[in-house]
């Protein structure tokens, strides 16, 4: 017997010696880390340019997310209190809202459940069983029942870390989800102040073409007092009145898009747009004057981008729990109570009954599950990365096409104030001398066209500029603090 253990430690240490060197591998595989590198210029190319002497604007850094930064109540730079209504009346009953709080009361409990897991589990248990052969003292095939009450205790060592790192991955997940709730905040409140916009330019855009019609209709009784006096052919009654009709119709679509936009404002609010409704008033909304300068670290406020750096967090940590697939689960369990053939005895002292025990379990051959398993984890950080990086690519973009789109309309709007000045003078003139036989009908209908469609332009172009103002809110991730000196009202 002397000889004997050492012959039988041979095959146990061939056999042992393998796996202990997979094991050490496994362990020193490493878990990808940091966030990827995403080649940016120093700041907006398309900001608006800073005074002779300013400080020079910050550049883009690898700042940490700040999803959590306070935004402000962006809004209020605007000073229209409906606008500020129907955002508040958004945030509690919008339902894109709802949905996205209730995803993240979801990645909340599965975190909350996965950090359960690092816990030893108790509980309590009693059950009855009955059949031949449960006395064995007496070696009775009888049928007899067995009735048994007791306390179970079981505990995972987590000394690998899987538990603590899929418990690490939930947490990732459910900041992600806040990012993406902070996000579709975001997102509501924005569309629903450009919506509401559109609304009020729609206003303005009716009242002008209305105002366009009680023109026309002016002319068109000029025009038939005169063709009955003999001084005009019937042509220049039915020329007018074509005008007469085509504007009407024009006011009737524009009737029918505000119809359909009030209607979009409904369901932002979450209100039924068969109860919702909007009266139409002055377009007295301030826009906000951009302050010179705005730095590219505010991109980081942005939700969207911190919920694509927490994705690629959590797809880290998941690769770090595949890995540890390859290491052996270690458990301990144990159980207390009373087992008795008779429930009479159940909880007499005799019929204490305990007992504890310790599992280690490590797959030898799976078929190579847990090698897919690991790529697969690979492959979701690999997708998690390329979309963290796309989604600051698509960030810096947005926020360069508001940037020129605030810019470009700006002088726009310069250019278009002078062609309406113009064209207003231009119908003054051609209806006084129309009126006084110095000019023909054409020319007065000619110079009244070229007034609406200028003064409709200016309309859209300053339509345009609250739109990319806002787009532009959105696109860093919320306002600025923009002082009250600096707030103007539009005229």
């Amino acid at each position: 017997m002397t000889f004997a253990i050492p012959t039988l430690m041979r095959p146990l240490r061939a056999a042992v010696l393998p796996l202990v060197a997979a094991l050490v591998l496994a362990g020193c595989a490493s878990v990808p880390s940091g966030m990827p590198t995403v080649p940016t210029a120093a700041q907006f190319k398309e900001q608006p340019q800073q005074q002779p002497g300013a400080t020079a604007p910050a550049g883009f850094t690898r700042a940490a997310p700040a999803e959590a930064q306070p935004r402000g109540e962006w809004w209020l730079a605007f000073n229209d209190p409906v606008l500020n209504t129907l955002i508040q009346r958004a945030e509690v009953d919008n339902t894109n809202i709802q949905a996205a709080a209730a995803r993240l009361a979801e990645a909340r409990a599965l975190a909350r459940s996965a950090q359960a897991d690092r816990l030893p589990q108790i509980g309590l248990g009693a059950g009855a069983n009955r059949g031949a052969g449960l006395d064995k003292a007496t070696a009775s095939t009888r049928p007899g029942t067995m009735t048994n009450i007791g306390a179970t205790f079981s505990y995972e060592v987590d000394l690998f870390g899987r538990l603590s790192g899929a418990a690490d991955a939930a947490k990732l997940d459910a900041a992600g989800r806040e990012a993406l709730l902070q996000s579709t905040r975001l997102a509501v409140q924005a569309e629903v102040a450009q919506t509401y916009l559109q609304l009020r330019a729609l206003d303005a855009e009716r009242v002008l073409v209305r105002e366009s019609v009680a023109a026309y209709r002016d002319t068109l009784r000029l025009t038939q007092r005169r063709q009955q006096a003999g001084d005009i052919a019937e042509l220049d009654v039915a020329r007018v009145q074509t005008e007469v009709s085509s504007t009407e119709s024009d006011a009737l679509a524009l009737d029918r898009q505000r119809a359909q936009v009030e209607h979009a404002l409904a369901v932002l609010v979450g209100d039924s747009a068969s109860s919702f409704g909007m009266r139409p008033d002055d377009w007295a909304t301030a826009l906000p004057v951009i302050p010179p300068g705005v730095p590219s670290t505010v991109l980081t406020r942005r939700p969207d981008v911190s919920a694509a750096q927490s994705a690629v967090m959590a797809a880290q940590a998941r690769v770090g729990v595949a890995q540890t697939a390859w290491f052996p689960n270690i458990s301990l369990t144990g159980a207390a109570g009373y087992a008795s053939p008779e429930i009479g005895d159940l909880f007499k002292w005799s019929a204490r009954s305990w007992g504890v025990g310790a599992l280690l379990s490590l797959p030898i051959f799976d078929g190579g599950r847990r090698e897919a398993g690991v790529q697969g984890a690979n492959a979701q950080l690999d997708g998690a990365l390329a979309s963290y990086r796309s989604q600051v690519l698509v960030a810096f973009q947005e926020v360069e096409d508001q940037l020129a789109a605030i810019r470009i309309l700006q002088e726009q709007s310069v250019v278009q104030a002078q062609a309406v000045t113009s064209a207003q003078r231009a119908t003054s003139l051609s209806d006084t001398r129309y009126r006084n036989g110095y000019v023909s009908q054409l020319d007065l209908l000619d110079a009244r066209r070229s007034e609406l469609r200028n003064r409709r332009q200016a309309l859209q172009v300053k339509s345009a500029q609250y739109q990319a103002t806002v787009g532009l809110i959105r696109a860093i991730g919320g306002g600025w603090e923009v002082p009250v000196a600096e707030k103007v009202a539009t005229r």
